[in-house]
Formats: C-alpha cells, structure tokens, sequence
C-alpha cells in the first residue's frame, strides 16, 4: 500500500481510504467490522466515517471494533450537517462544533480524532468563528488535524487566509466528490489545493456504483443494489437510490463508459481499476475514499489504486472523456 502526506502536513495516510458511509445502514455490524479489519490488514490506515452516517451507528460500530488497533488508524470523522431540530443542532458554529466532537468521541470510544472535518460550508457563522473553535480543539488534543468537506474553492482560500492571518490552524485537506463523470473540482479546487499544500481527498470517485460497469442500458437494476429503489425498506433510501439514477443513468454517461470499459479491458483491468487509478494519479490526491460492502470489493480496489497511470495514459484517458462527455467541469 503506498502512503502520502495529507496535504502538506507531515500525517501519512493510504492512497485508499476506507469510507464507512455504509456501516450500520446497507452493511450490518458483523460485516463492517470485517470489512474494517480487512482493510487495516491490506494497509488501509485511512478510516473516514461522520456523525450523520446511519446517525451516528458508523461511527458507534468502528468505536465497539476499535480495541488494541486504534494506532493502526488515521481515524477521521465529521460534523456540522442538520442532527436535530433546535436551533444549534447544525452548522459550524462554536457550539455546534463543540457538542458534536464531544459525541463523536464518545460514539468512537476514543480520546482524540487524528482528523476533523467540517461537512458542509455554514453560511451563517463567521468562518473565524469556526477556525477559532477547531483551533482550540486542537489545542486540547482532542483534534489533530483538520479538514473541509463539500466546500468550493473559493471557500477553502478564504478559510486559508483566515488561517494565516489569525495564526490558527488551517485545513490540510478537502474531501468533495471527483469522479470521471463528475470533474468540477478541476475547475479551481484542484490547482488551489496543488498551490496551497491542500490535500484533495475525494469521494464518490466510482460515482456511486456507476463506473464499475454493473449498470447497463435498458437492463433491470441489479437486486439490491444502490440504485434499486425498489428494494430499499426506508424511504430516505429509496429516494436517494432514485436520486442516483436520475443522476448518473443517462445515455450521456454510457456513452463514456463503453470505450472506458475497453480501455481497460485492453490493460487487462477492469472499469472499477481504471475509475480509482485515474484518481489515484492526480498529484492533488492524497487519499481516495471507498466504500465496500464486503472484503472481496476491498481485494479488488486496491488493484486499482496501485495502478499507476503513466502521463500519456492518463492524457489519453481524458481525451476520451472529453470527446465523449465533453470538457464540463
């Protein structure tokens, strides 16, 4: 497993990190545990979970898992979206920030987070005031470093400025989706992030499922999977998984998506590998969160990140994506 530096700091973390989105909702415990395991076995040393995923059961689960392997993990966590109905159970503000690391702690049965992010931007809390209180965290030792996630790149600057001019500490990295479907961080996000020392940390980098090939036009969705709404038992997933079809399923997509498949065919890969190698070779990523859902879909992630693109395979792939979904980023 090769490592890199989170940003510019001196925190090493796998180029695969194990997101944890599942644990407690389409995973049960038995199996996320194994999963986790597995991947600290493989080297995964990345663990990224938040408060909201299956509320608060992801993280509770890899908090009853931990036990002696905790100085195996870089262990990550979130907070700052919607958690309750007051008034002060969302955003970023020094309350909100305060009661939601104190929680994650407790659900993570641990005494500090090697990496703390805000979830989403808060429009109506002083970036200062967010900054001043992770800062603060930071100095206590129950936060080691922190991060940002779904925030533009303007967002991100001004956080950084914010940072400097106060001397608090900054944000290493930024976790937003990039995919091969969807490049808009290539706009500004990724040259801010390769200017300023940020690590990209991205998500969704197999666009929920799409880009291992398992969906196919005019075919029936595979039972159970993450696009089939009709087997989801709750109805926040079901509207999600309808969410992801409307989304990704057009015939725009599978227009890529052939001529990516025999891409990778040709390389003896498979999509899935191609997908996460592309990602994996852009200089601004640090770490590229995957879910799995079973041990076997770790085994075959990691052969795509251990795949290195040479730069003119990596030109030659996105001339493909431009030629067929065109330069939309």
């Amino acid at each position: 497993m090769e490592y890199r530096h989170l940003g510019n700091s001196g925190l090493q973390v796998s180029v695969m990190g194990l997101g944890t989105n599942n644990f407690g909702g389409r995973t049960d415990e038995e199996t996320s545990v194994r999963v986790l395991f597995h991947a600290l076995d493989l080297g995964v040393n990345f663990i990224d979970t938040a408060n909201t995923y299956s509320k608060g059961e992801s993280e509770e689960i890899i908090g009853r898992a931990l036990g002696g392997r905790r100085h195996e993990m870089v262990l990550a966590t979130k907070g700052g979206i919607l958690w309750g109905p007051g008034p002060n159970e969302s955003g970023a503000s020094r309350k909100h920030i305060m009661d939601m690391v104190e929680a994650s702690l407790r659900r993570l049965r641990t005494d500090y987070l090697d990496l703390y992010y805000i979830h989403k931007p808060d429009p109506n809390t002083p970036i200062e005031e967010t900054l001043d209180t992770l800062d603060g965290l930071v100095h206590q030792g129950k936060i080691r470093y922190i991060g940002c996630s779904n925030y533009q790149a303007w967002q991100v600057c001004e956080a950084a400025h914010t940072s400097r001019s106060r001397h608090l500490s900054s944000f290493v990295c930024a976790q937003n989706e990039y995919n091969m479907i969807n490049r808009t961080v290539e706009r500004e996000l990724v040259p801010f992030c390769g200017a300023y020392g940020v690590g990209l940390v991205p998500f969704y980098p197999l666009a929920a499922g799409f880009l291992t090939g398992k969906y196919r036009p005019g075919e029936p969705l595979p039972k159970g999977a993450r696009y089939d709404d009709a087997s989801k038992t709750r109805p926040a997933q079901a509207t999600l998984a309808r969410g992801l079809q409307q989304r990704f399923l057009n015939d725009r997509n599978f227009g890529m998506l052939a001529p990516m498949e025999e891409y990778a065919s040709q390389a003896g890969h498979t999509m899935s590998e191609l997908a996460l190698a592309w990602i994996a070779s852009n200089s601004a990523v640090s770490s590229v969160l995957v879910g799995a859902s079973n041990t076997e879909q770790l085994d075959a992630n990691v052969k795509g990140v251990e795949w290195r693109l040479s730069p003119e395979e990596s030109a030659e792939i996105n001339k493909i994506l431009d030629d067929t979904l065109g330069l939309d980023i």
